[in-house]
């Protein structure tokens, strides 16, 4: 397995508190990656961090194999792009201006590409009308372009959606699979968004009090929240041996719960119950959102 980005026990403590608290992730090449915690919970500064904006108080991180304390950790950098908390761009220029100006800066021989850049994110069309009286939407998909100027391979993106209308967060949504389909951009994302990032991740990391709690594919997330009947018994014991008899697929919770999935007729499955010997105190349907699920791995309500 190849992986973009690994951090290894990551702390970062400032006067008034830590921001993380011993992180360990990993990034999978050509994943696109959902970071997903409540405000400060450490997402922001994780970001920072490997964006070079600040140093950890303790523990490392490779980028593309190359170790954080290694001089080369700057040319490591030059192949990923990042928008933190706002677009990075001139609000008194246009959109083409913004992109000469990033050109420039990262020391490009010429503007190749740059029109086809404003294309990948609709904003070709813009002509002189300057970034200060574009929409939300506007304003970061061309923060996204300058991202792309240097042709990277990694994408971060801090709270791509925040703030954008539902036609906006389309747009955001298709231009970010666009990038991970068609230019095999492995891309990292924070967002408080999570109905919309289960239509984009590949890959989560669930984060709380600067640590990592719990990281899983898209498959595996969708296994844990799909549909079944969740049932409250007096005895989980005779519920798995008669659950077993029946070759029914179910998921222990504790000693009175547990999950079964593609159940018979409740009927069938309380008889089959009664005769062996558990008795049935409560029997629901569940099916649990990615929201409820991220509130029953570190409690309390996602308010970022």
């Amino acid at each position: 397995m190849e992986y973009i980005l690994e951090t290894n026990n990551l702390i970062k403590r400032y006067r008034n508190g830590t921001a993380l608290n011993g992180l360990t992730m990993r990034v999978e090449k050509g994943a696109i990656y959902g970071f997903v915690g409540r405000n400060g919970a450490g997402k922001t500064t994780l970001i920072r961090l490997v964006c070079g904006l600040q140093e950890p108080t303790e523990g490392t991180f490779t980028l593309y194999g190359c170790l954080s304390t290694s001089r080369d950790i700057t040319k490591a950098r030059r192949r990923m792009g990042a928008v933190v908390e706002t677009p990075s761009i001139y609000l008194s220029m246009t959109a083409e201006e913004n992109l000469k100006q990033q050109y420039q800066i990262l020391g490009l021989p010429s503007y190749d590409g740059l029109h086809e850049l404003l294309e990948l994110v609709r904003l070709h069309n813009t002509g002189k009308k300057k970034a200060r009286d574009f929409s939300l939407g506007m304003r970061q998909r061309l923060g996204i372009a300058v991202a792309l100027a240097g042709d990277p391979d990694f994408l971060i993106l801090d709270e791509p959606a925040n703030g954008l209308d539902p036609q906006g967060i389309v747009e955001i949504r298709e231009l970010i699979l666009r990038l991970n389909r068609e230019r095999r951009i492995t891309v990292l994302i924070s967002s408080h968004i999570l109905d919309e990032l289960s239509r984009l991740a590949t890959h989560y990391g669930f984060i709380d009090g600067g640590r990592m709690v719990k990281e899983m594919s898209a498959a595996q997330l969708e296994a844990s929240c799909r549909k079944c009947l969740r049932l409250t018994v007096s005895d989980a014991r005779p519920l798995t041996a008669a659950l077993d008899r029946l070759g029914l697929e179910y998921a222990v919770r504790s000693d009175t719960e547990a999950d079964v999935y593609d159940a018979p007729s409740v009927t069938d499955l309380t008889l089959a119950l009664h005769n062996a010997g558990c008795e049935v105190k409560n029997i629901r349907e569940h099916d649990e959102s990615l929201e409820s699920f991220y509130m029953s791995l570190v409690g309390g309500e996602v308010n970022d």
